[in-house]
C-alpha cells in the first residue's frame, strides 16, 4: 500500500516538474526566436474585453509583450496612459494587437438616436401607441412626464386613479414598431429623422418604443404601471411648471 503511495507521489512530482521545465523552454524558445529579431513593446489582449470596457478596467486582460517589429500594427498601443478614459468600441478577443484607432470616447458609443444614461440611473423601455406619445413629437434627448393610472379595484376599494408621478424624465431612445432606432436632433413634424415619425406609415396600433432613464425605484413603478395599467407621456422641457396635482380621480375632476 505504501509502495503504491510513493509511486503516485513520484509520479505527480515528476509530472509537475516535467510542466515547468516546458514551460521553461517555450519561453525559452520565444526568445530565442526573437533573439536576431528587432522587436517593439506593445499591448497584447491575454483575455476578452467586451465592448464599451473602460481604459482603467482592462487590468490583466492586457499584457505588454515584445513583438517583431514588422509584425506591429501601425496604431498598436505601447502606453495605456496615452488612452485616457477610452473604451472599447469592439469586443477584443486574445492574441490581439491593443489598437488606438478601436477606443473611443464614452459618449461616442450611445449612437444614433441615443443620449448617454446618467451615472446611477436605470433605462427602461415602454410600448406606448401613438396617442401616449404626444402625436409622436419626442426624440431621445427630451424630458417628457410621465402620467401612471389604474382601473377600480372593487375588492380594495380602490377608485380609477391617475398621478401626474414623474417629472423632467430623460428621454435616452426613440424607436418605431420595428425597433429602428432614429437619429436625434430633429423633429417629427418635420418628418425627418431624431424622434418618433408620426407622419411615418406605420400601424400606430402596434406601439412606438420610448426608452427613459430613472432611478431603480422608479422603473419597477414605470414597469408595475406598464403591466397592470397605463402610462401617458407629456412633453415636458426643462421650463416648463410641474406643480403637485395629487393622485386624481373622478370626483377630483369635477372639482
Amino acid at each position: 500500500m505504501k509502495t503504491r503511495l510513493l509511486g503516485g507521489i513520484a509520479a505527480l512530482v515528476v509530472a509537475i516538474i516535467g510542466t515547468v521545465m516546458l514551460v521553461f523552454y517555450v519561453q525559452g524558445a520565444d526568445k530565442r526566436a526573437l533573439a536576431n529579431t528587432e522587436t517593439q513593446d506593445v499591448y497584447v489582449i491575454q483575455k476578452e474585453i467586451p465592448s464599451g470596457t473602460p481604459t482603467a478596467k482592462f487590468g490583466d486582460s492586457v499584457i505588454k509583450k515584445a513583438v517583431p517589429k514588422s509584425a506591429v500594427a501601425a496604431d498598436s498601443v505601447t502606453s495605456l496612459s496615452d488612452l485616457g478614459s477610452k473604451v472599447s468600441s469592439i469586443e477584443f478577443m486574445p492574441g490581439e494587437q491593443l489598437l488606438a484607432s478601436r477606443m473611443v470616447d464614452p459618449n461616442s458609443l450611445a449612437g444614433p438616436g441615443r443620449v448617454e444614461v446618467p451615472t446611477g440611473l436605470q433605462e427602461v423601455t415602454v410600448k406606448l401607441p401613438i396617442e401616449r406619445v404626444v402625436g409622436g413629437h419626442i426624440a431621445a434627448g427630451d424630458t417628457v412626464g410621465m402620467m401612471l393610472s389604474f382601473k377600480a379595484d372593487d375588492k380594495a376599494g380602490a377608485p380609477d386613479q391617475t398621478s401626474f408621478t414623474f417629472h423632467k424624465v430623460l428621454v435616452t431612445a426613440v424607436q418605431d414598431d420595428t425597433g429602428a432606432i432614429s437619429d436625434s436632433g430633429s423633429t417629427a413634424s418635420q418628418g425627418t429623422s431624431g424622434s418618433l415619425n408620426a407622419n411615418k406609415n406605420t400601424n400606430a396600433n402596434s406601439g412606438y418604443l420610448v426608452t427613459v432613464a430613472r432611478s431603480a425605484v422608479d422603473v419597477q413603478k414605470i414597469v408595475y404601471a406598464a403591466e397592470f395599467g397605463t402610462v401617458y407621456l407629456s412633453k415636458e422641457p426643462s421650463d416648463a411648471v410641474a406643480g403637485a396635482t395629487g393622485i386624481m380621480d373622478r370626483g377630483s375632476v369635477f372639482k
